[in-house]
């Protein structure tokens, strides 16, 4: 398994799918191409509303919804393409291993992954990580945490201070 190098971490708290989808649309700006987003959370955790703001922040327009059954789903921005995969149903990846690792490689690719125990040989050392864990005070709320690699220290500085700013 391939470990973060330098990991650095920001949490907040998310009080609702309009937060989670709004802290994904601020990270979805700021995507160039080449990243690589492993998301982390129990089952109807956040991760597909995250990727409805992470889509739409990048431009897109496509419909946006939970690859589980599927797999694999591309959403196509002006400037790049998202490929979000979900491996919860599979207990090999097969020829998705393939598929990941020729997005991850992809320059105009953005990669997304759910469930990715399966796959951590291919994640690349530097990807981001976000992890929503239920708060227990209220069934809506989640902390947020993303765990960013050193050369995505000024952007998600950015990120945050947009993030304290849309705050009500």
């Amino acid at each position: 398994m391939l470990a973060m190098s330098t990991e650095l971490t920001w949490q907040t708290i998310s009080t609702g799918s309009g937060d989670t989808t709004r802290l994904g649309e601020l990270l979805g700006s700021k995507l160039a191409g080449g990243e690589v987003i492993e998301l982390r959370s129990d089952l109807g955790g956040g991760k597909t509303t995250f990727v409805k703001g992470l889509a739409k922040g990048a431009g897109s327009y496509d419909q946006v919804a939970s690859p589980t059954f599927t797999l694999k789903r591309i959403y196509k921005t002006p400037k790049l393409q998202i490929f979000h995969y979900d491996f919860y149903r599979l207990s090999e990846p097969g020829i998705l291993h393939e598929e990941l690792a020729e997005s991850i490689s992809d320059p105009k690719a953005v990669t997304v992954i759910e469930w990715s125990d399966i796959v951590k040989d291919v994640l690349p050392t530097d990807h981001l990580a976000v992890e929503f864990i239920p708060t227990a005070s209220n069934s809506e709320e989640r902390q947020i945490t993303i765990s960013y690699p050193e050369n995505w220290q000024g952007i998600m500085r950015e990120i945050e201070t947009q993030w304290q700013e849309s705050q009500p």
